[in-house]
């Protein structure tokens, strides 16, 4: 699907039912990107945290062995990946664990991703290692503990955005302007009951008019149904991404392509659609199920207790000062709070809230 195409698409839409939900077109637009296979490193869109370092997956991976020992050492667990992007997160992970043999030989990998392209570059990365494929994680077993991890996948998920006009909230739609182009419209009042109560109509702080706040129902649906499932099976979830600690107002939707911002609704499907997941509201959608959220912690601040400095030392052993430099601003990069260390945050999910994790101690 060309992004000419998308746009013609989404322009005789709007045309014809009126203006659409930012969420709608959101939707679309990551679906048309992700279809194409993202240009993830250095020459394409954007770069995650396993492509700076291998450091970040080696790291993940004896977090989870630890954590499996910790649990009693399960015989089979199921281990999974969600939008694992070119699978060098995994690739590192496995990797990382051949002083654990015993947790290698326990896990079954099972890998949810929806694009057919990413697909195919992760069989080429993982091989065999992988069990199976699939689109969304109601099809993996759940007959053996769960271990999930996902990095930078919340993120890509499709929000609601509102927009405060006249002291009340009002759905923020994507109309067309003057001149036929995409352009974002108030739509109608809305009652926004999924928005934090302190936020809410009436509440005593409210927010002033202009002010726009974010939920993502499709976020939440997943973390719930993690929660769910973790009650039944045993296991923790992992997630890794950008985010605030505290539910509130404002805009965080963003496009990135050629690792520069791009205008939102320009060029759609061309662009990686993002927006800072909320992970005070993750929190309150896992508690719901009587399962335990964990952090979230600064990434920086995590890796550091996991030994990644440490991790980096090692590599650096018998290199060259080259190599020596790159690995150091690598790892850098990955913690320095004015880099990735502070925006990135790690969230974590276990049965109960008697579950200390590694990294987690304290929160």
């Amino acid at each position: 699907m060309t992004d000419g195409t998308l746009d013609a698409r989404l322009r005789a839409r709007i045309a014809a039912e009126g203006p659409l939900p930012v969420e709608t077109v959101m939707a679309e637009a990551n679906a048309a990107y992700y279809a194409r296979g993202p240009a993830i490193g250095a020459a394409g869109d954007f770069v995650t945290a396993p492509e700076i370092s291998q450091v970040f997956g080696e790291i993940i991976g004896l977090w989870l062995a630890v954590v499996w020992q910790m649990m009693g050492r399960p015989p089979r667990v199921i281990l999974v990946e969600c939008g694992p992007g070119r699978g060098t997160l995994m690739a590192d992970a496995l990797r990382a664990l051949a002083p654990v043999p015993a947790f290698r030989a326990a896990l079954e990998v099972h890998v949810v991703e929806t694009s057919p392209t990413l697909r195919e570059t992760q069989r080429a990365t993982l091989g065999d290692a992988v069990a199976a494929w699939h689109d969304t994680l109601a099809t993996v077993p759940d007959d053996a503990p769960l271990f999930l991890v996902g990095n930078e996948f919340l993120d890509a998920l499709p929000v609601r955005q509102y927009v405060r006009a006249a002291g009340r909230w009002h759905l923020r739609r994507v109309g067309l302007d003057g001149a036929g182009a995409l352009a974002f419209v108030t739509g109608e009042p809305a009652p926004a009951d999924d928005l934090h109560p302190r936020l809410r109509d009436g509440a005593p702080d409210g927010a002033p008019d202009g002010a726009i706040a974010e939920v993502c129902p499709t976020a939440r649906e997943f973390v719930s149904d993690l929660g769910r499932r973790i009650v039944h099976q045993g296991g923790v979830g992992l997630l890794i991404d950008y985010g605030h600690p505290r539910s509130g107002c404002g805009e965080t939707l963003q496009a990135v392509r050629g690792h520069r911002y791009h205008p939102v609704l320009r060029d759609l499907g061309t662009a990686d659609l993002t927006t800072h997941v909320d992970f005070e509201a993750l929190s309150r959608s896992v508690a719901a199920f009587g399962a335990a959220a964990h952090g979230p912690v600064e990434q920086g601040v995590w890796l550091r207790a996991l030994g990644a400095e440490a991790r980096a030392a090692m590599l650096r052993q018998g290199g060259s000062p080259e190599q020596d430099a790159e690995i150091q601003r690598a790892v850098r990069r990955l913690i320095d709070p004015e880099e990735m260390g502070r925006l990135f945050r790690a969230f974590a999910v276990t049965g109960t809230e008697s579950d200390v994790l590694p990294g987690f101690e304290g929160m």
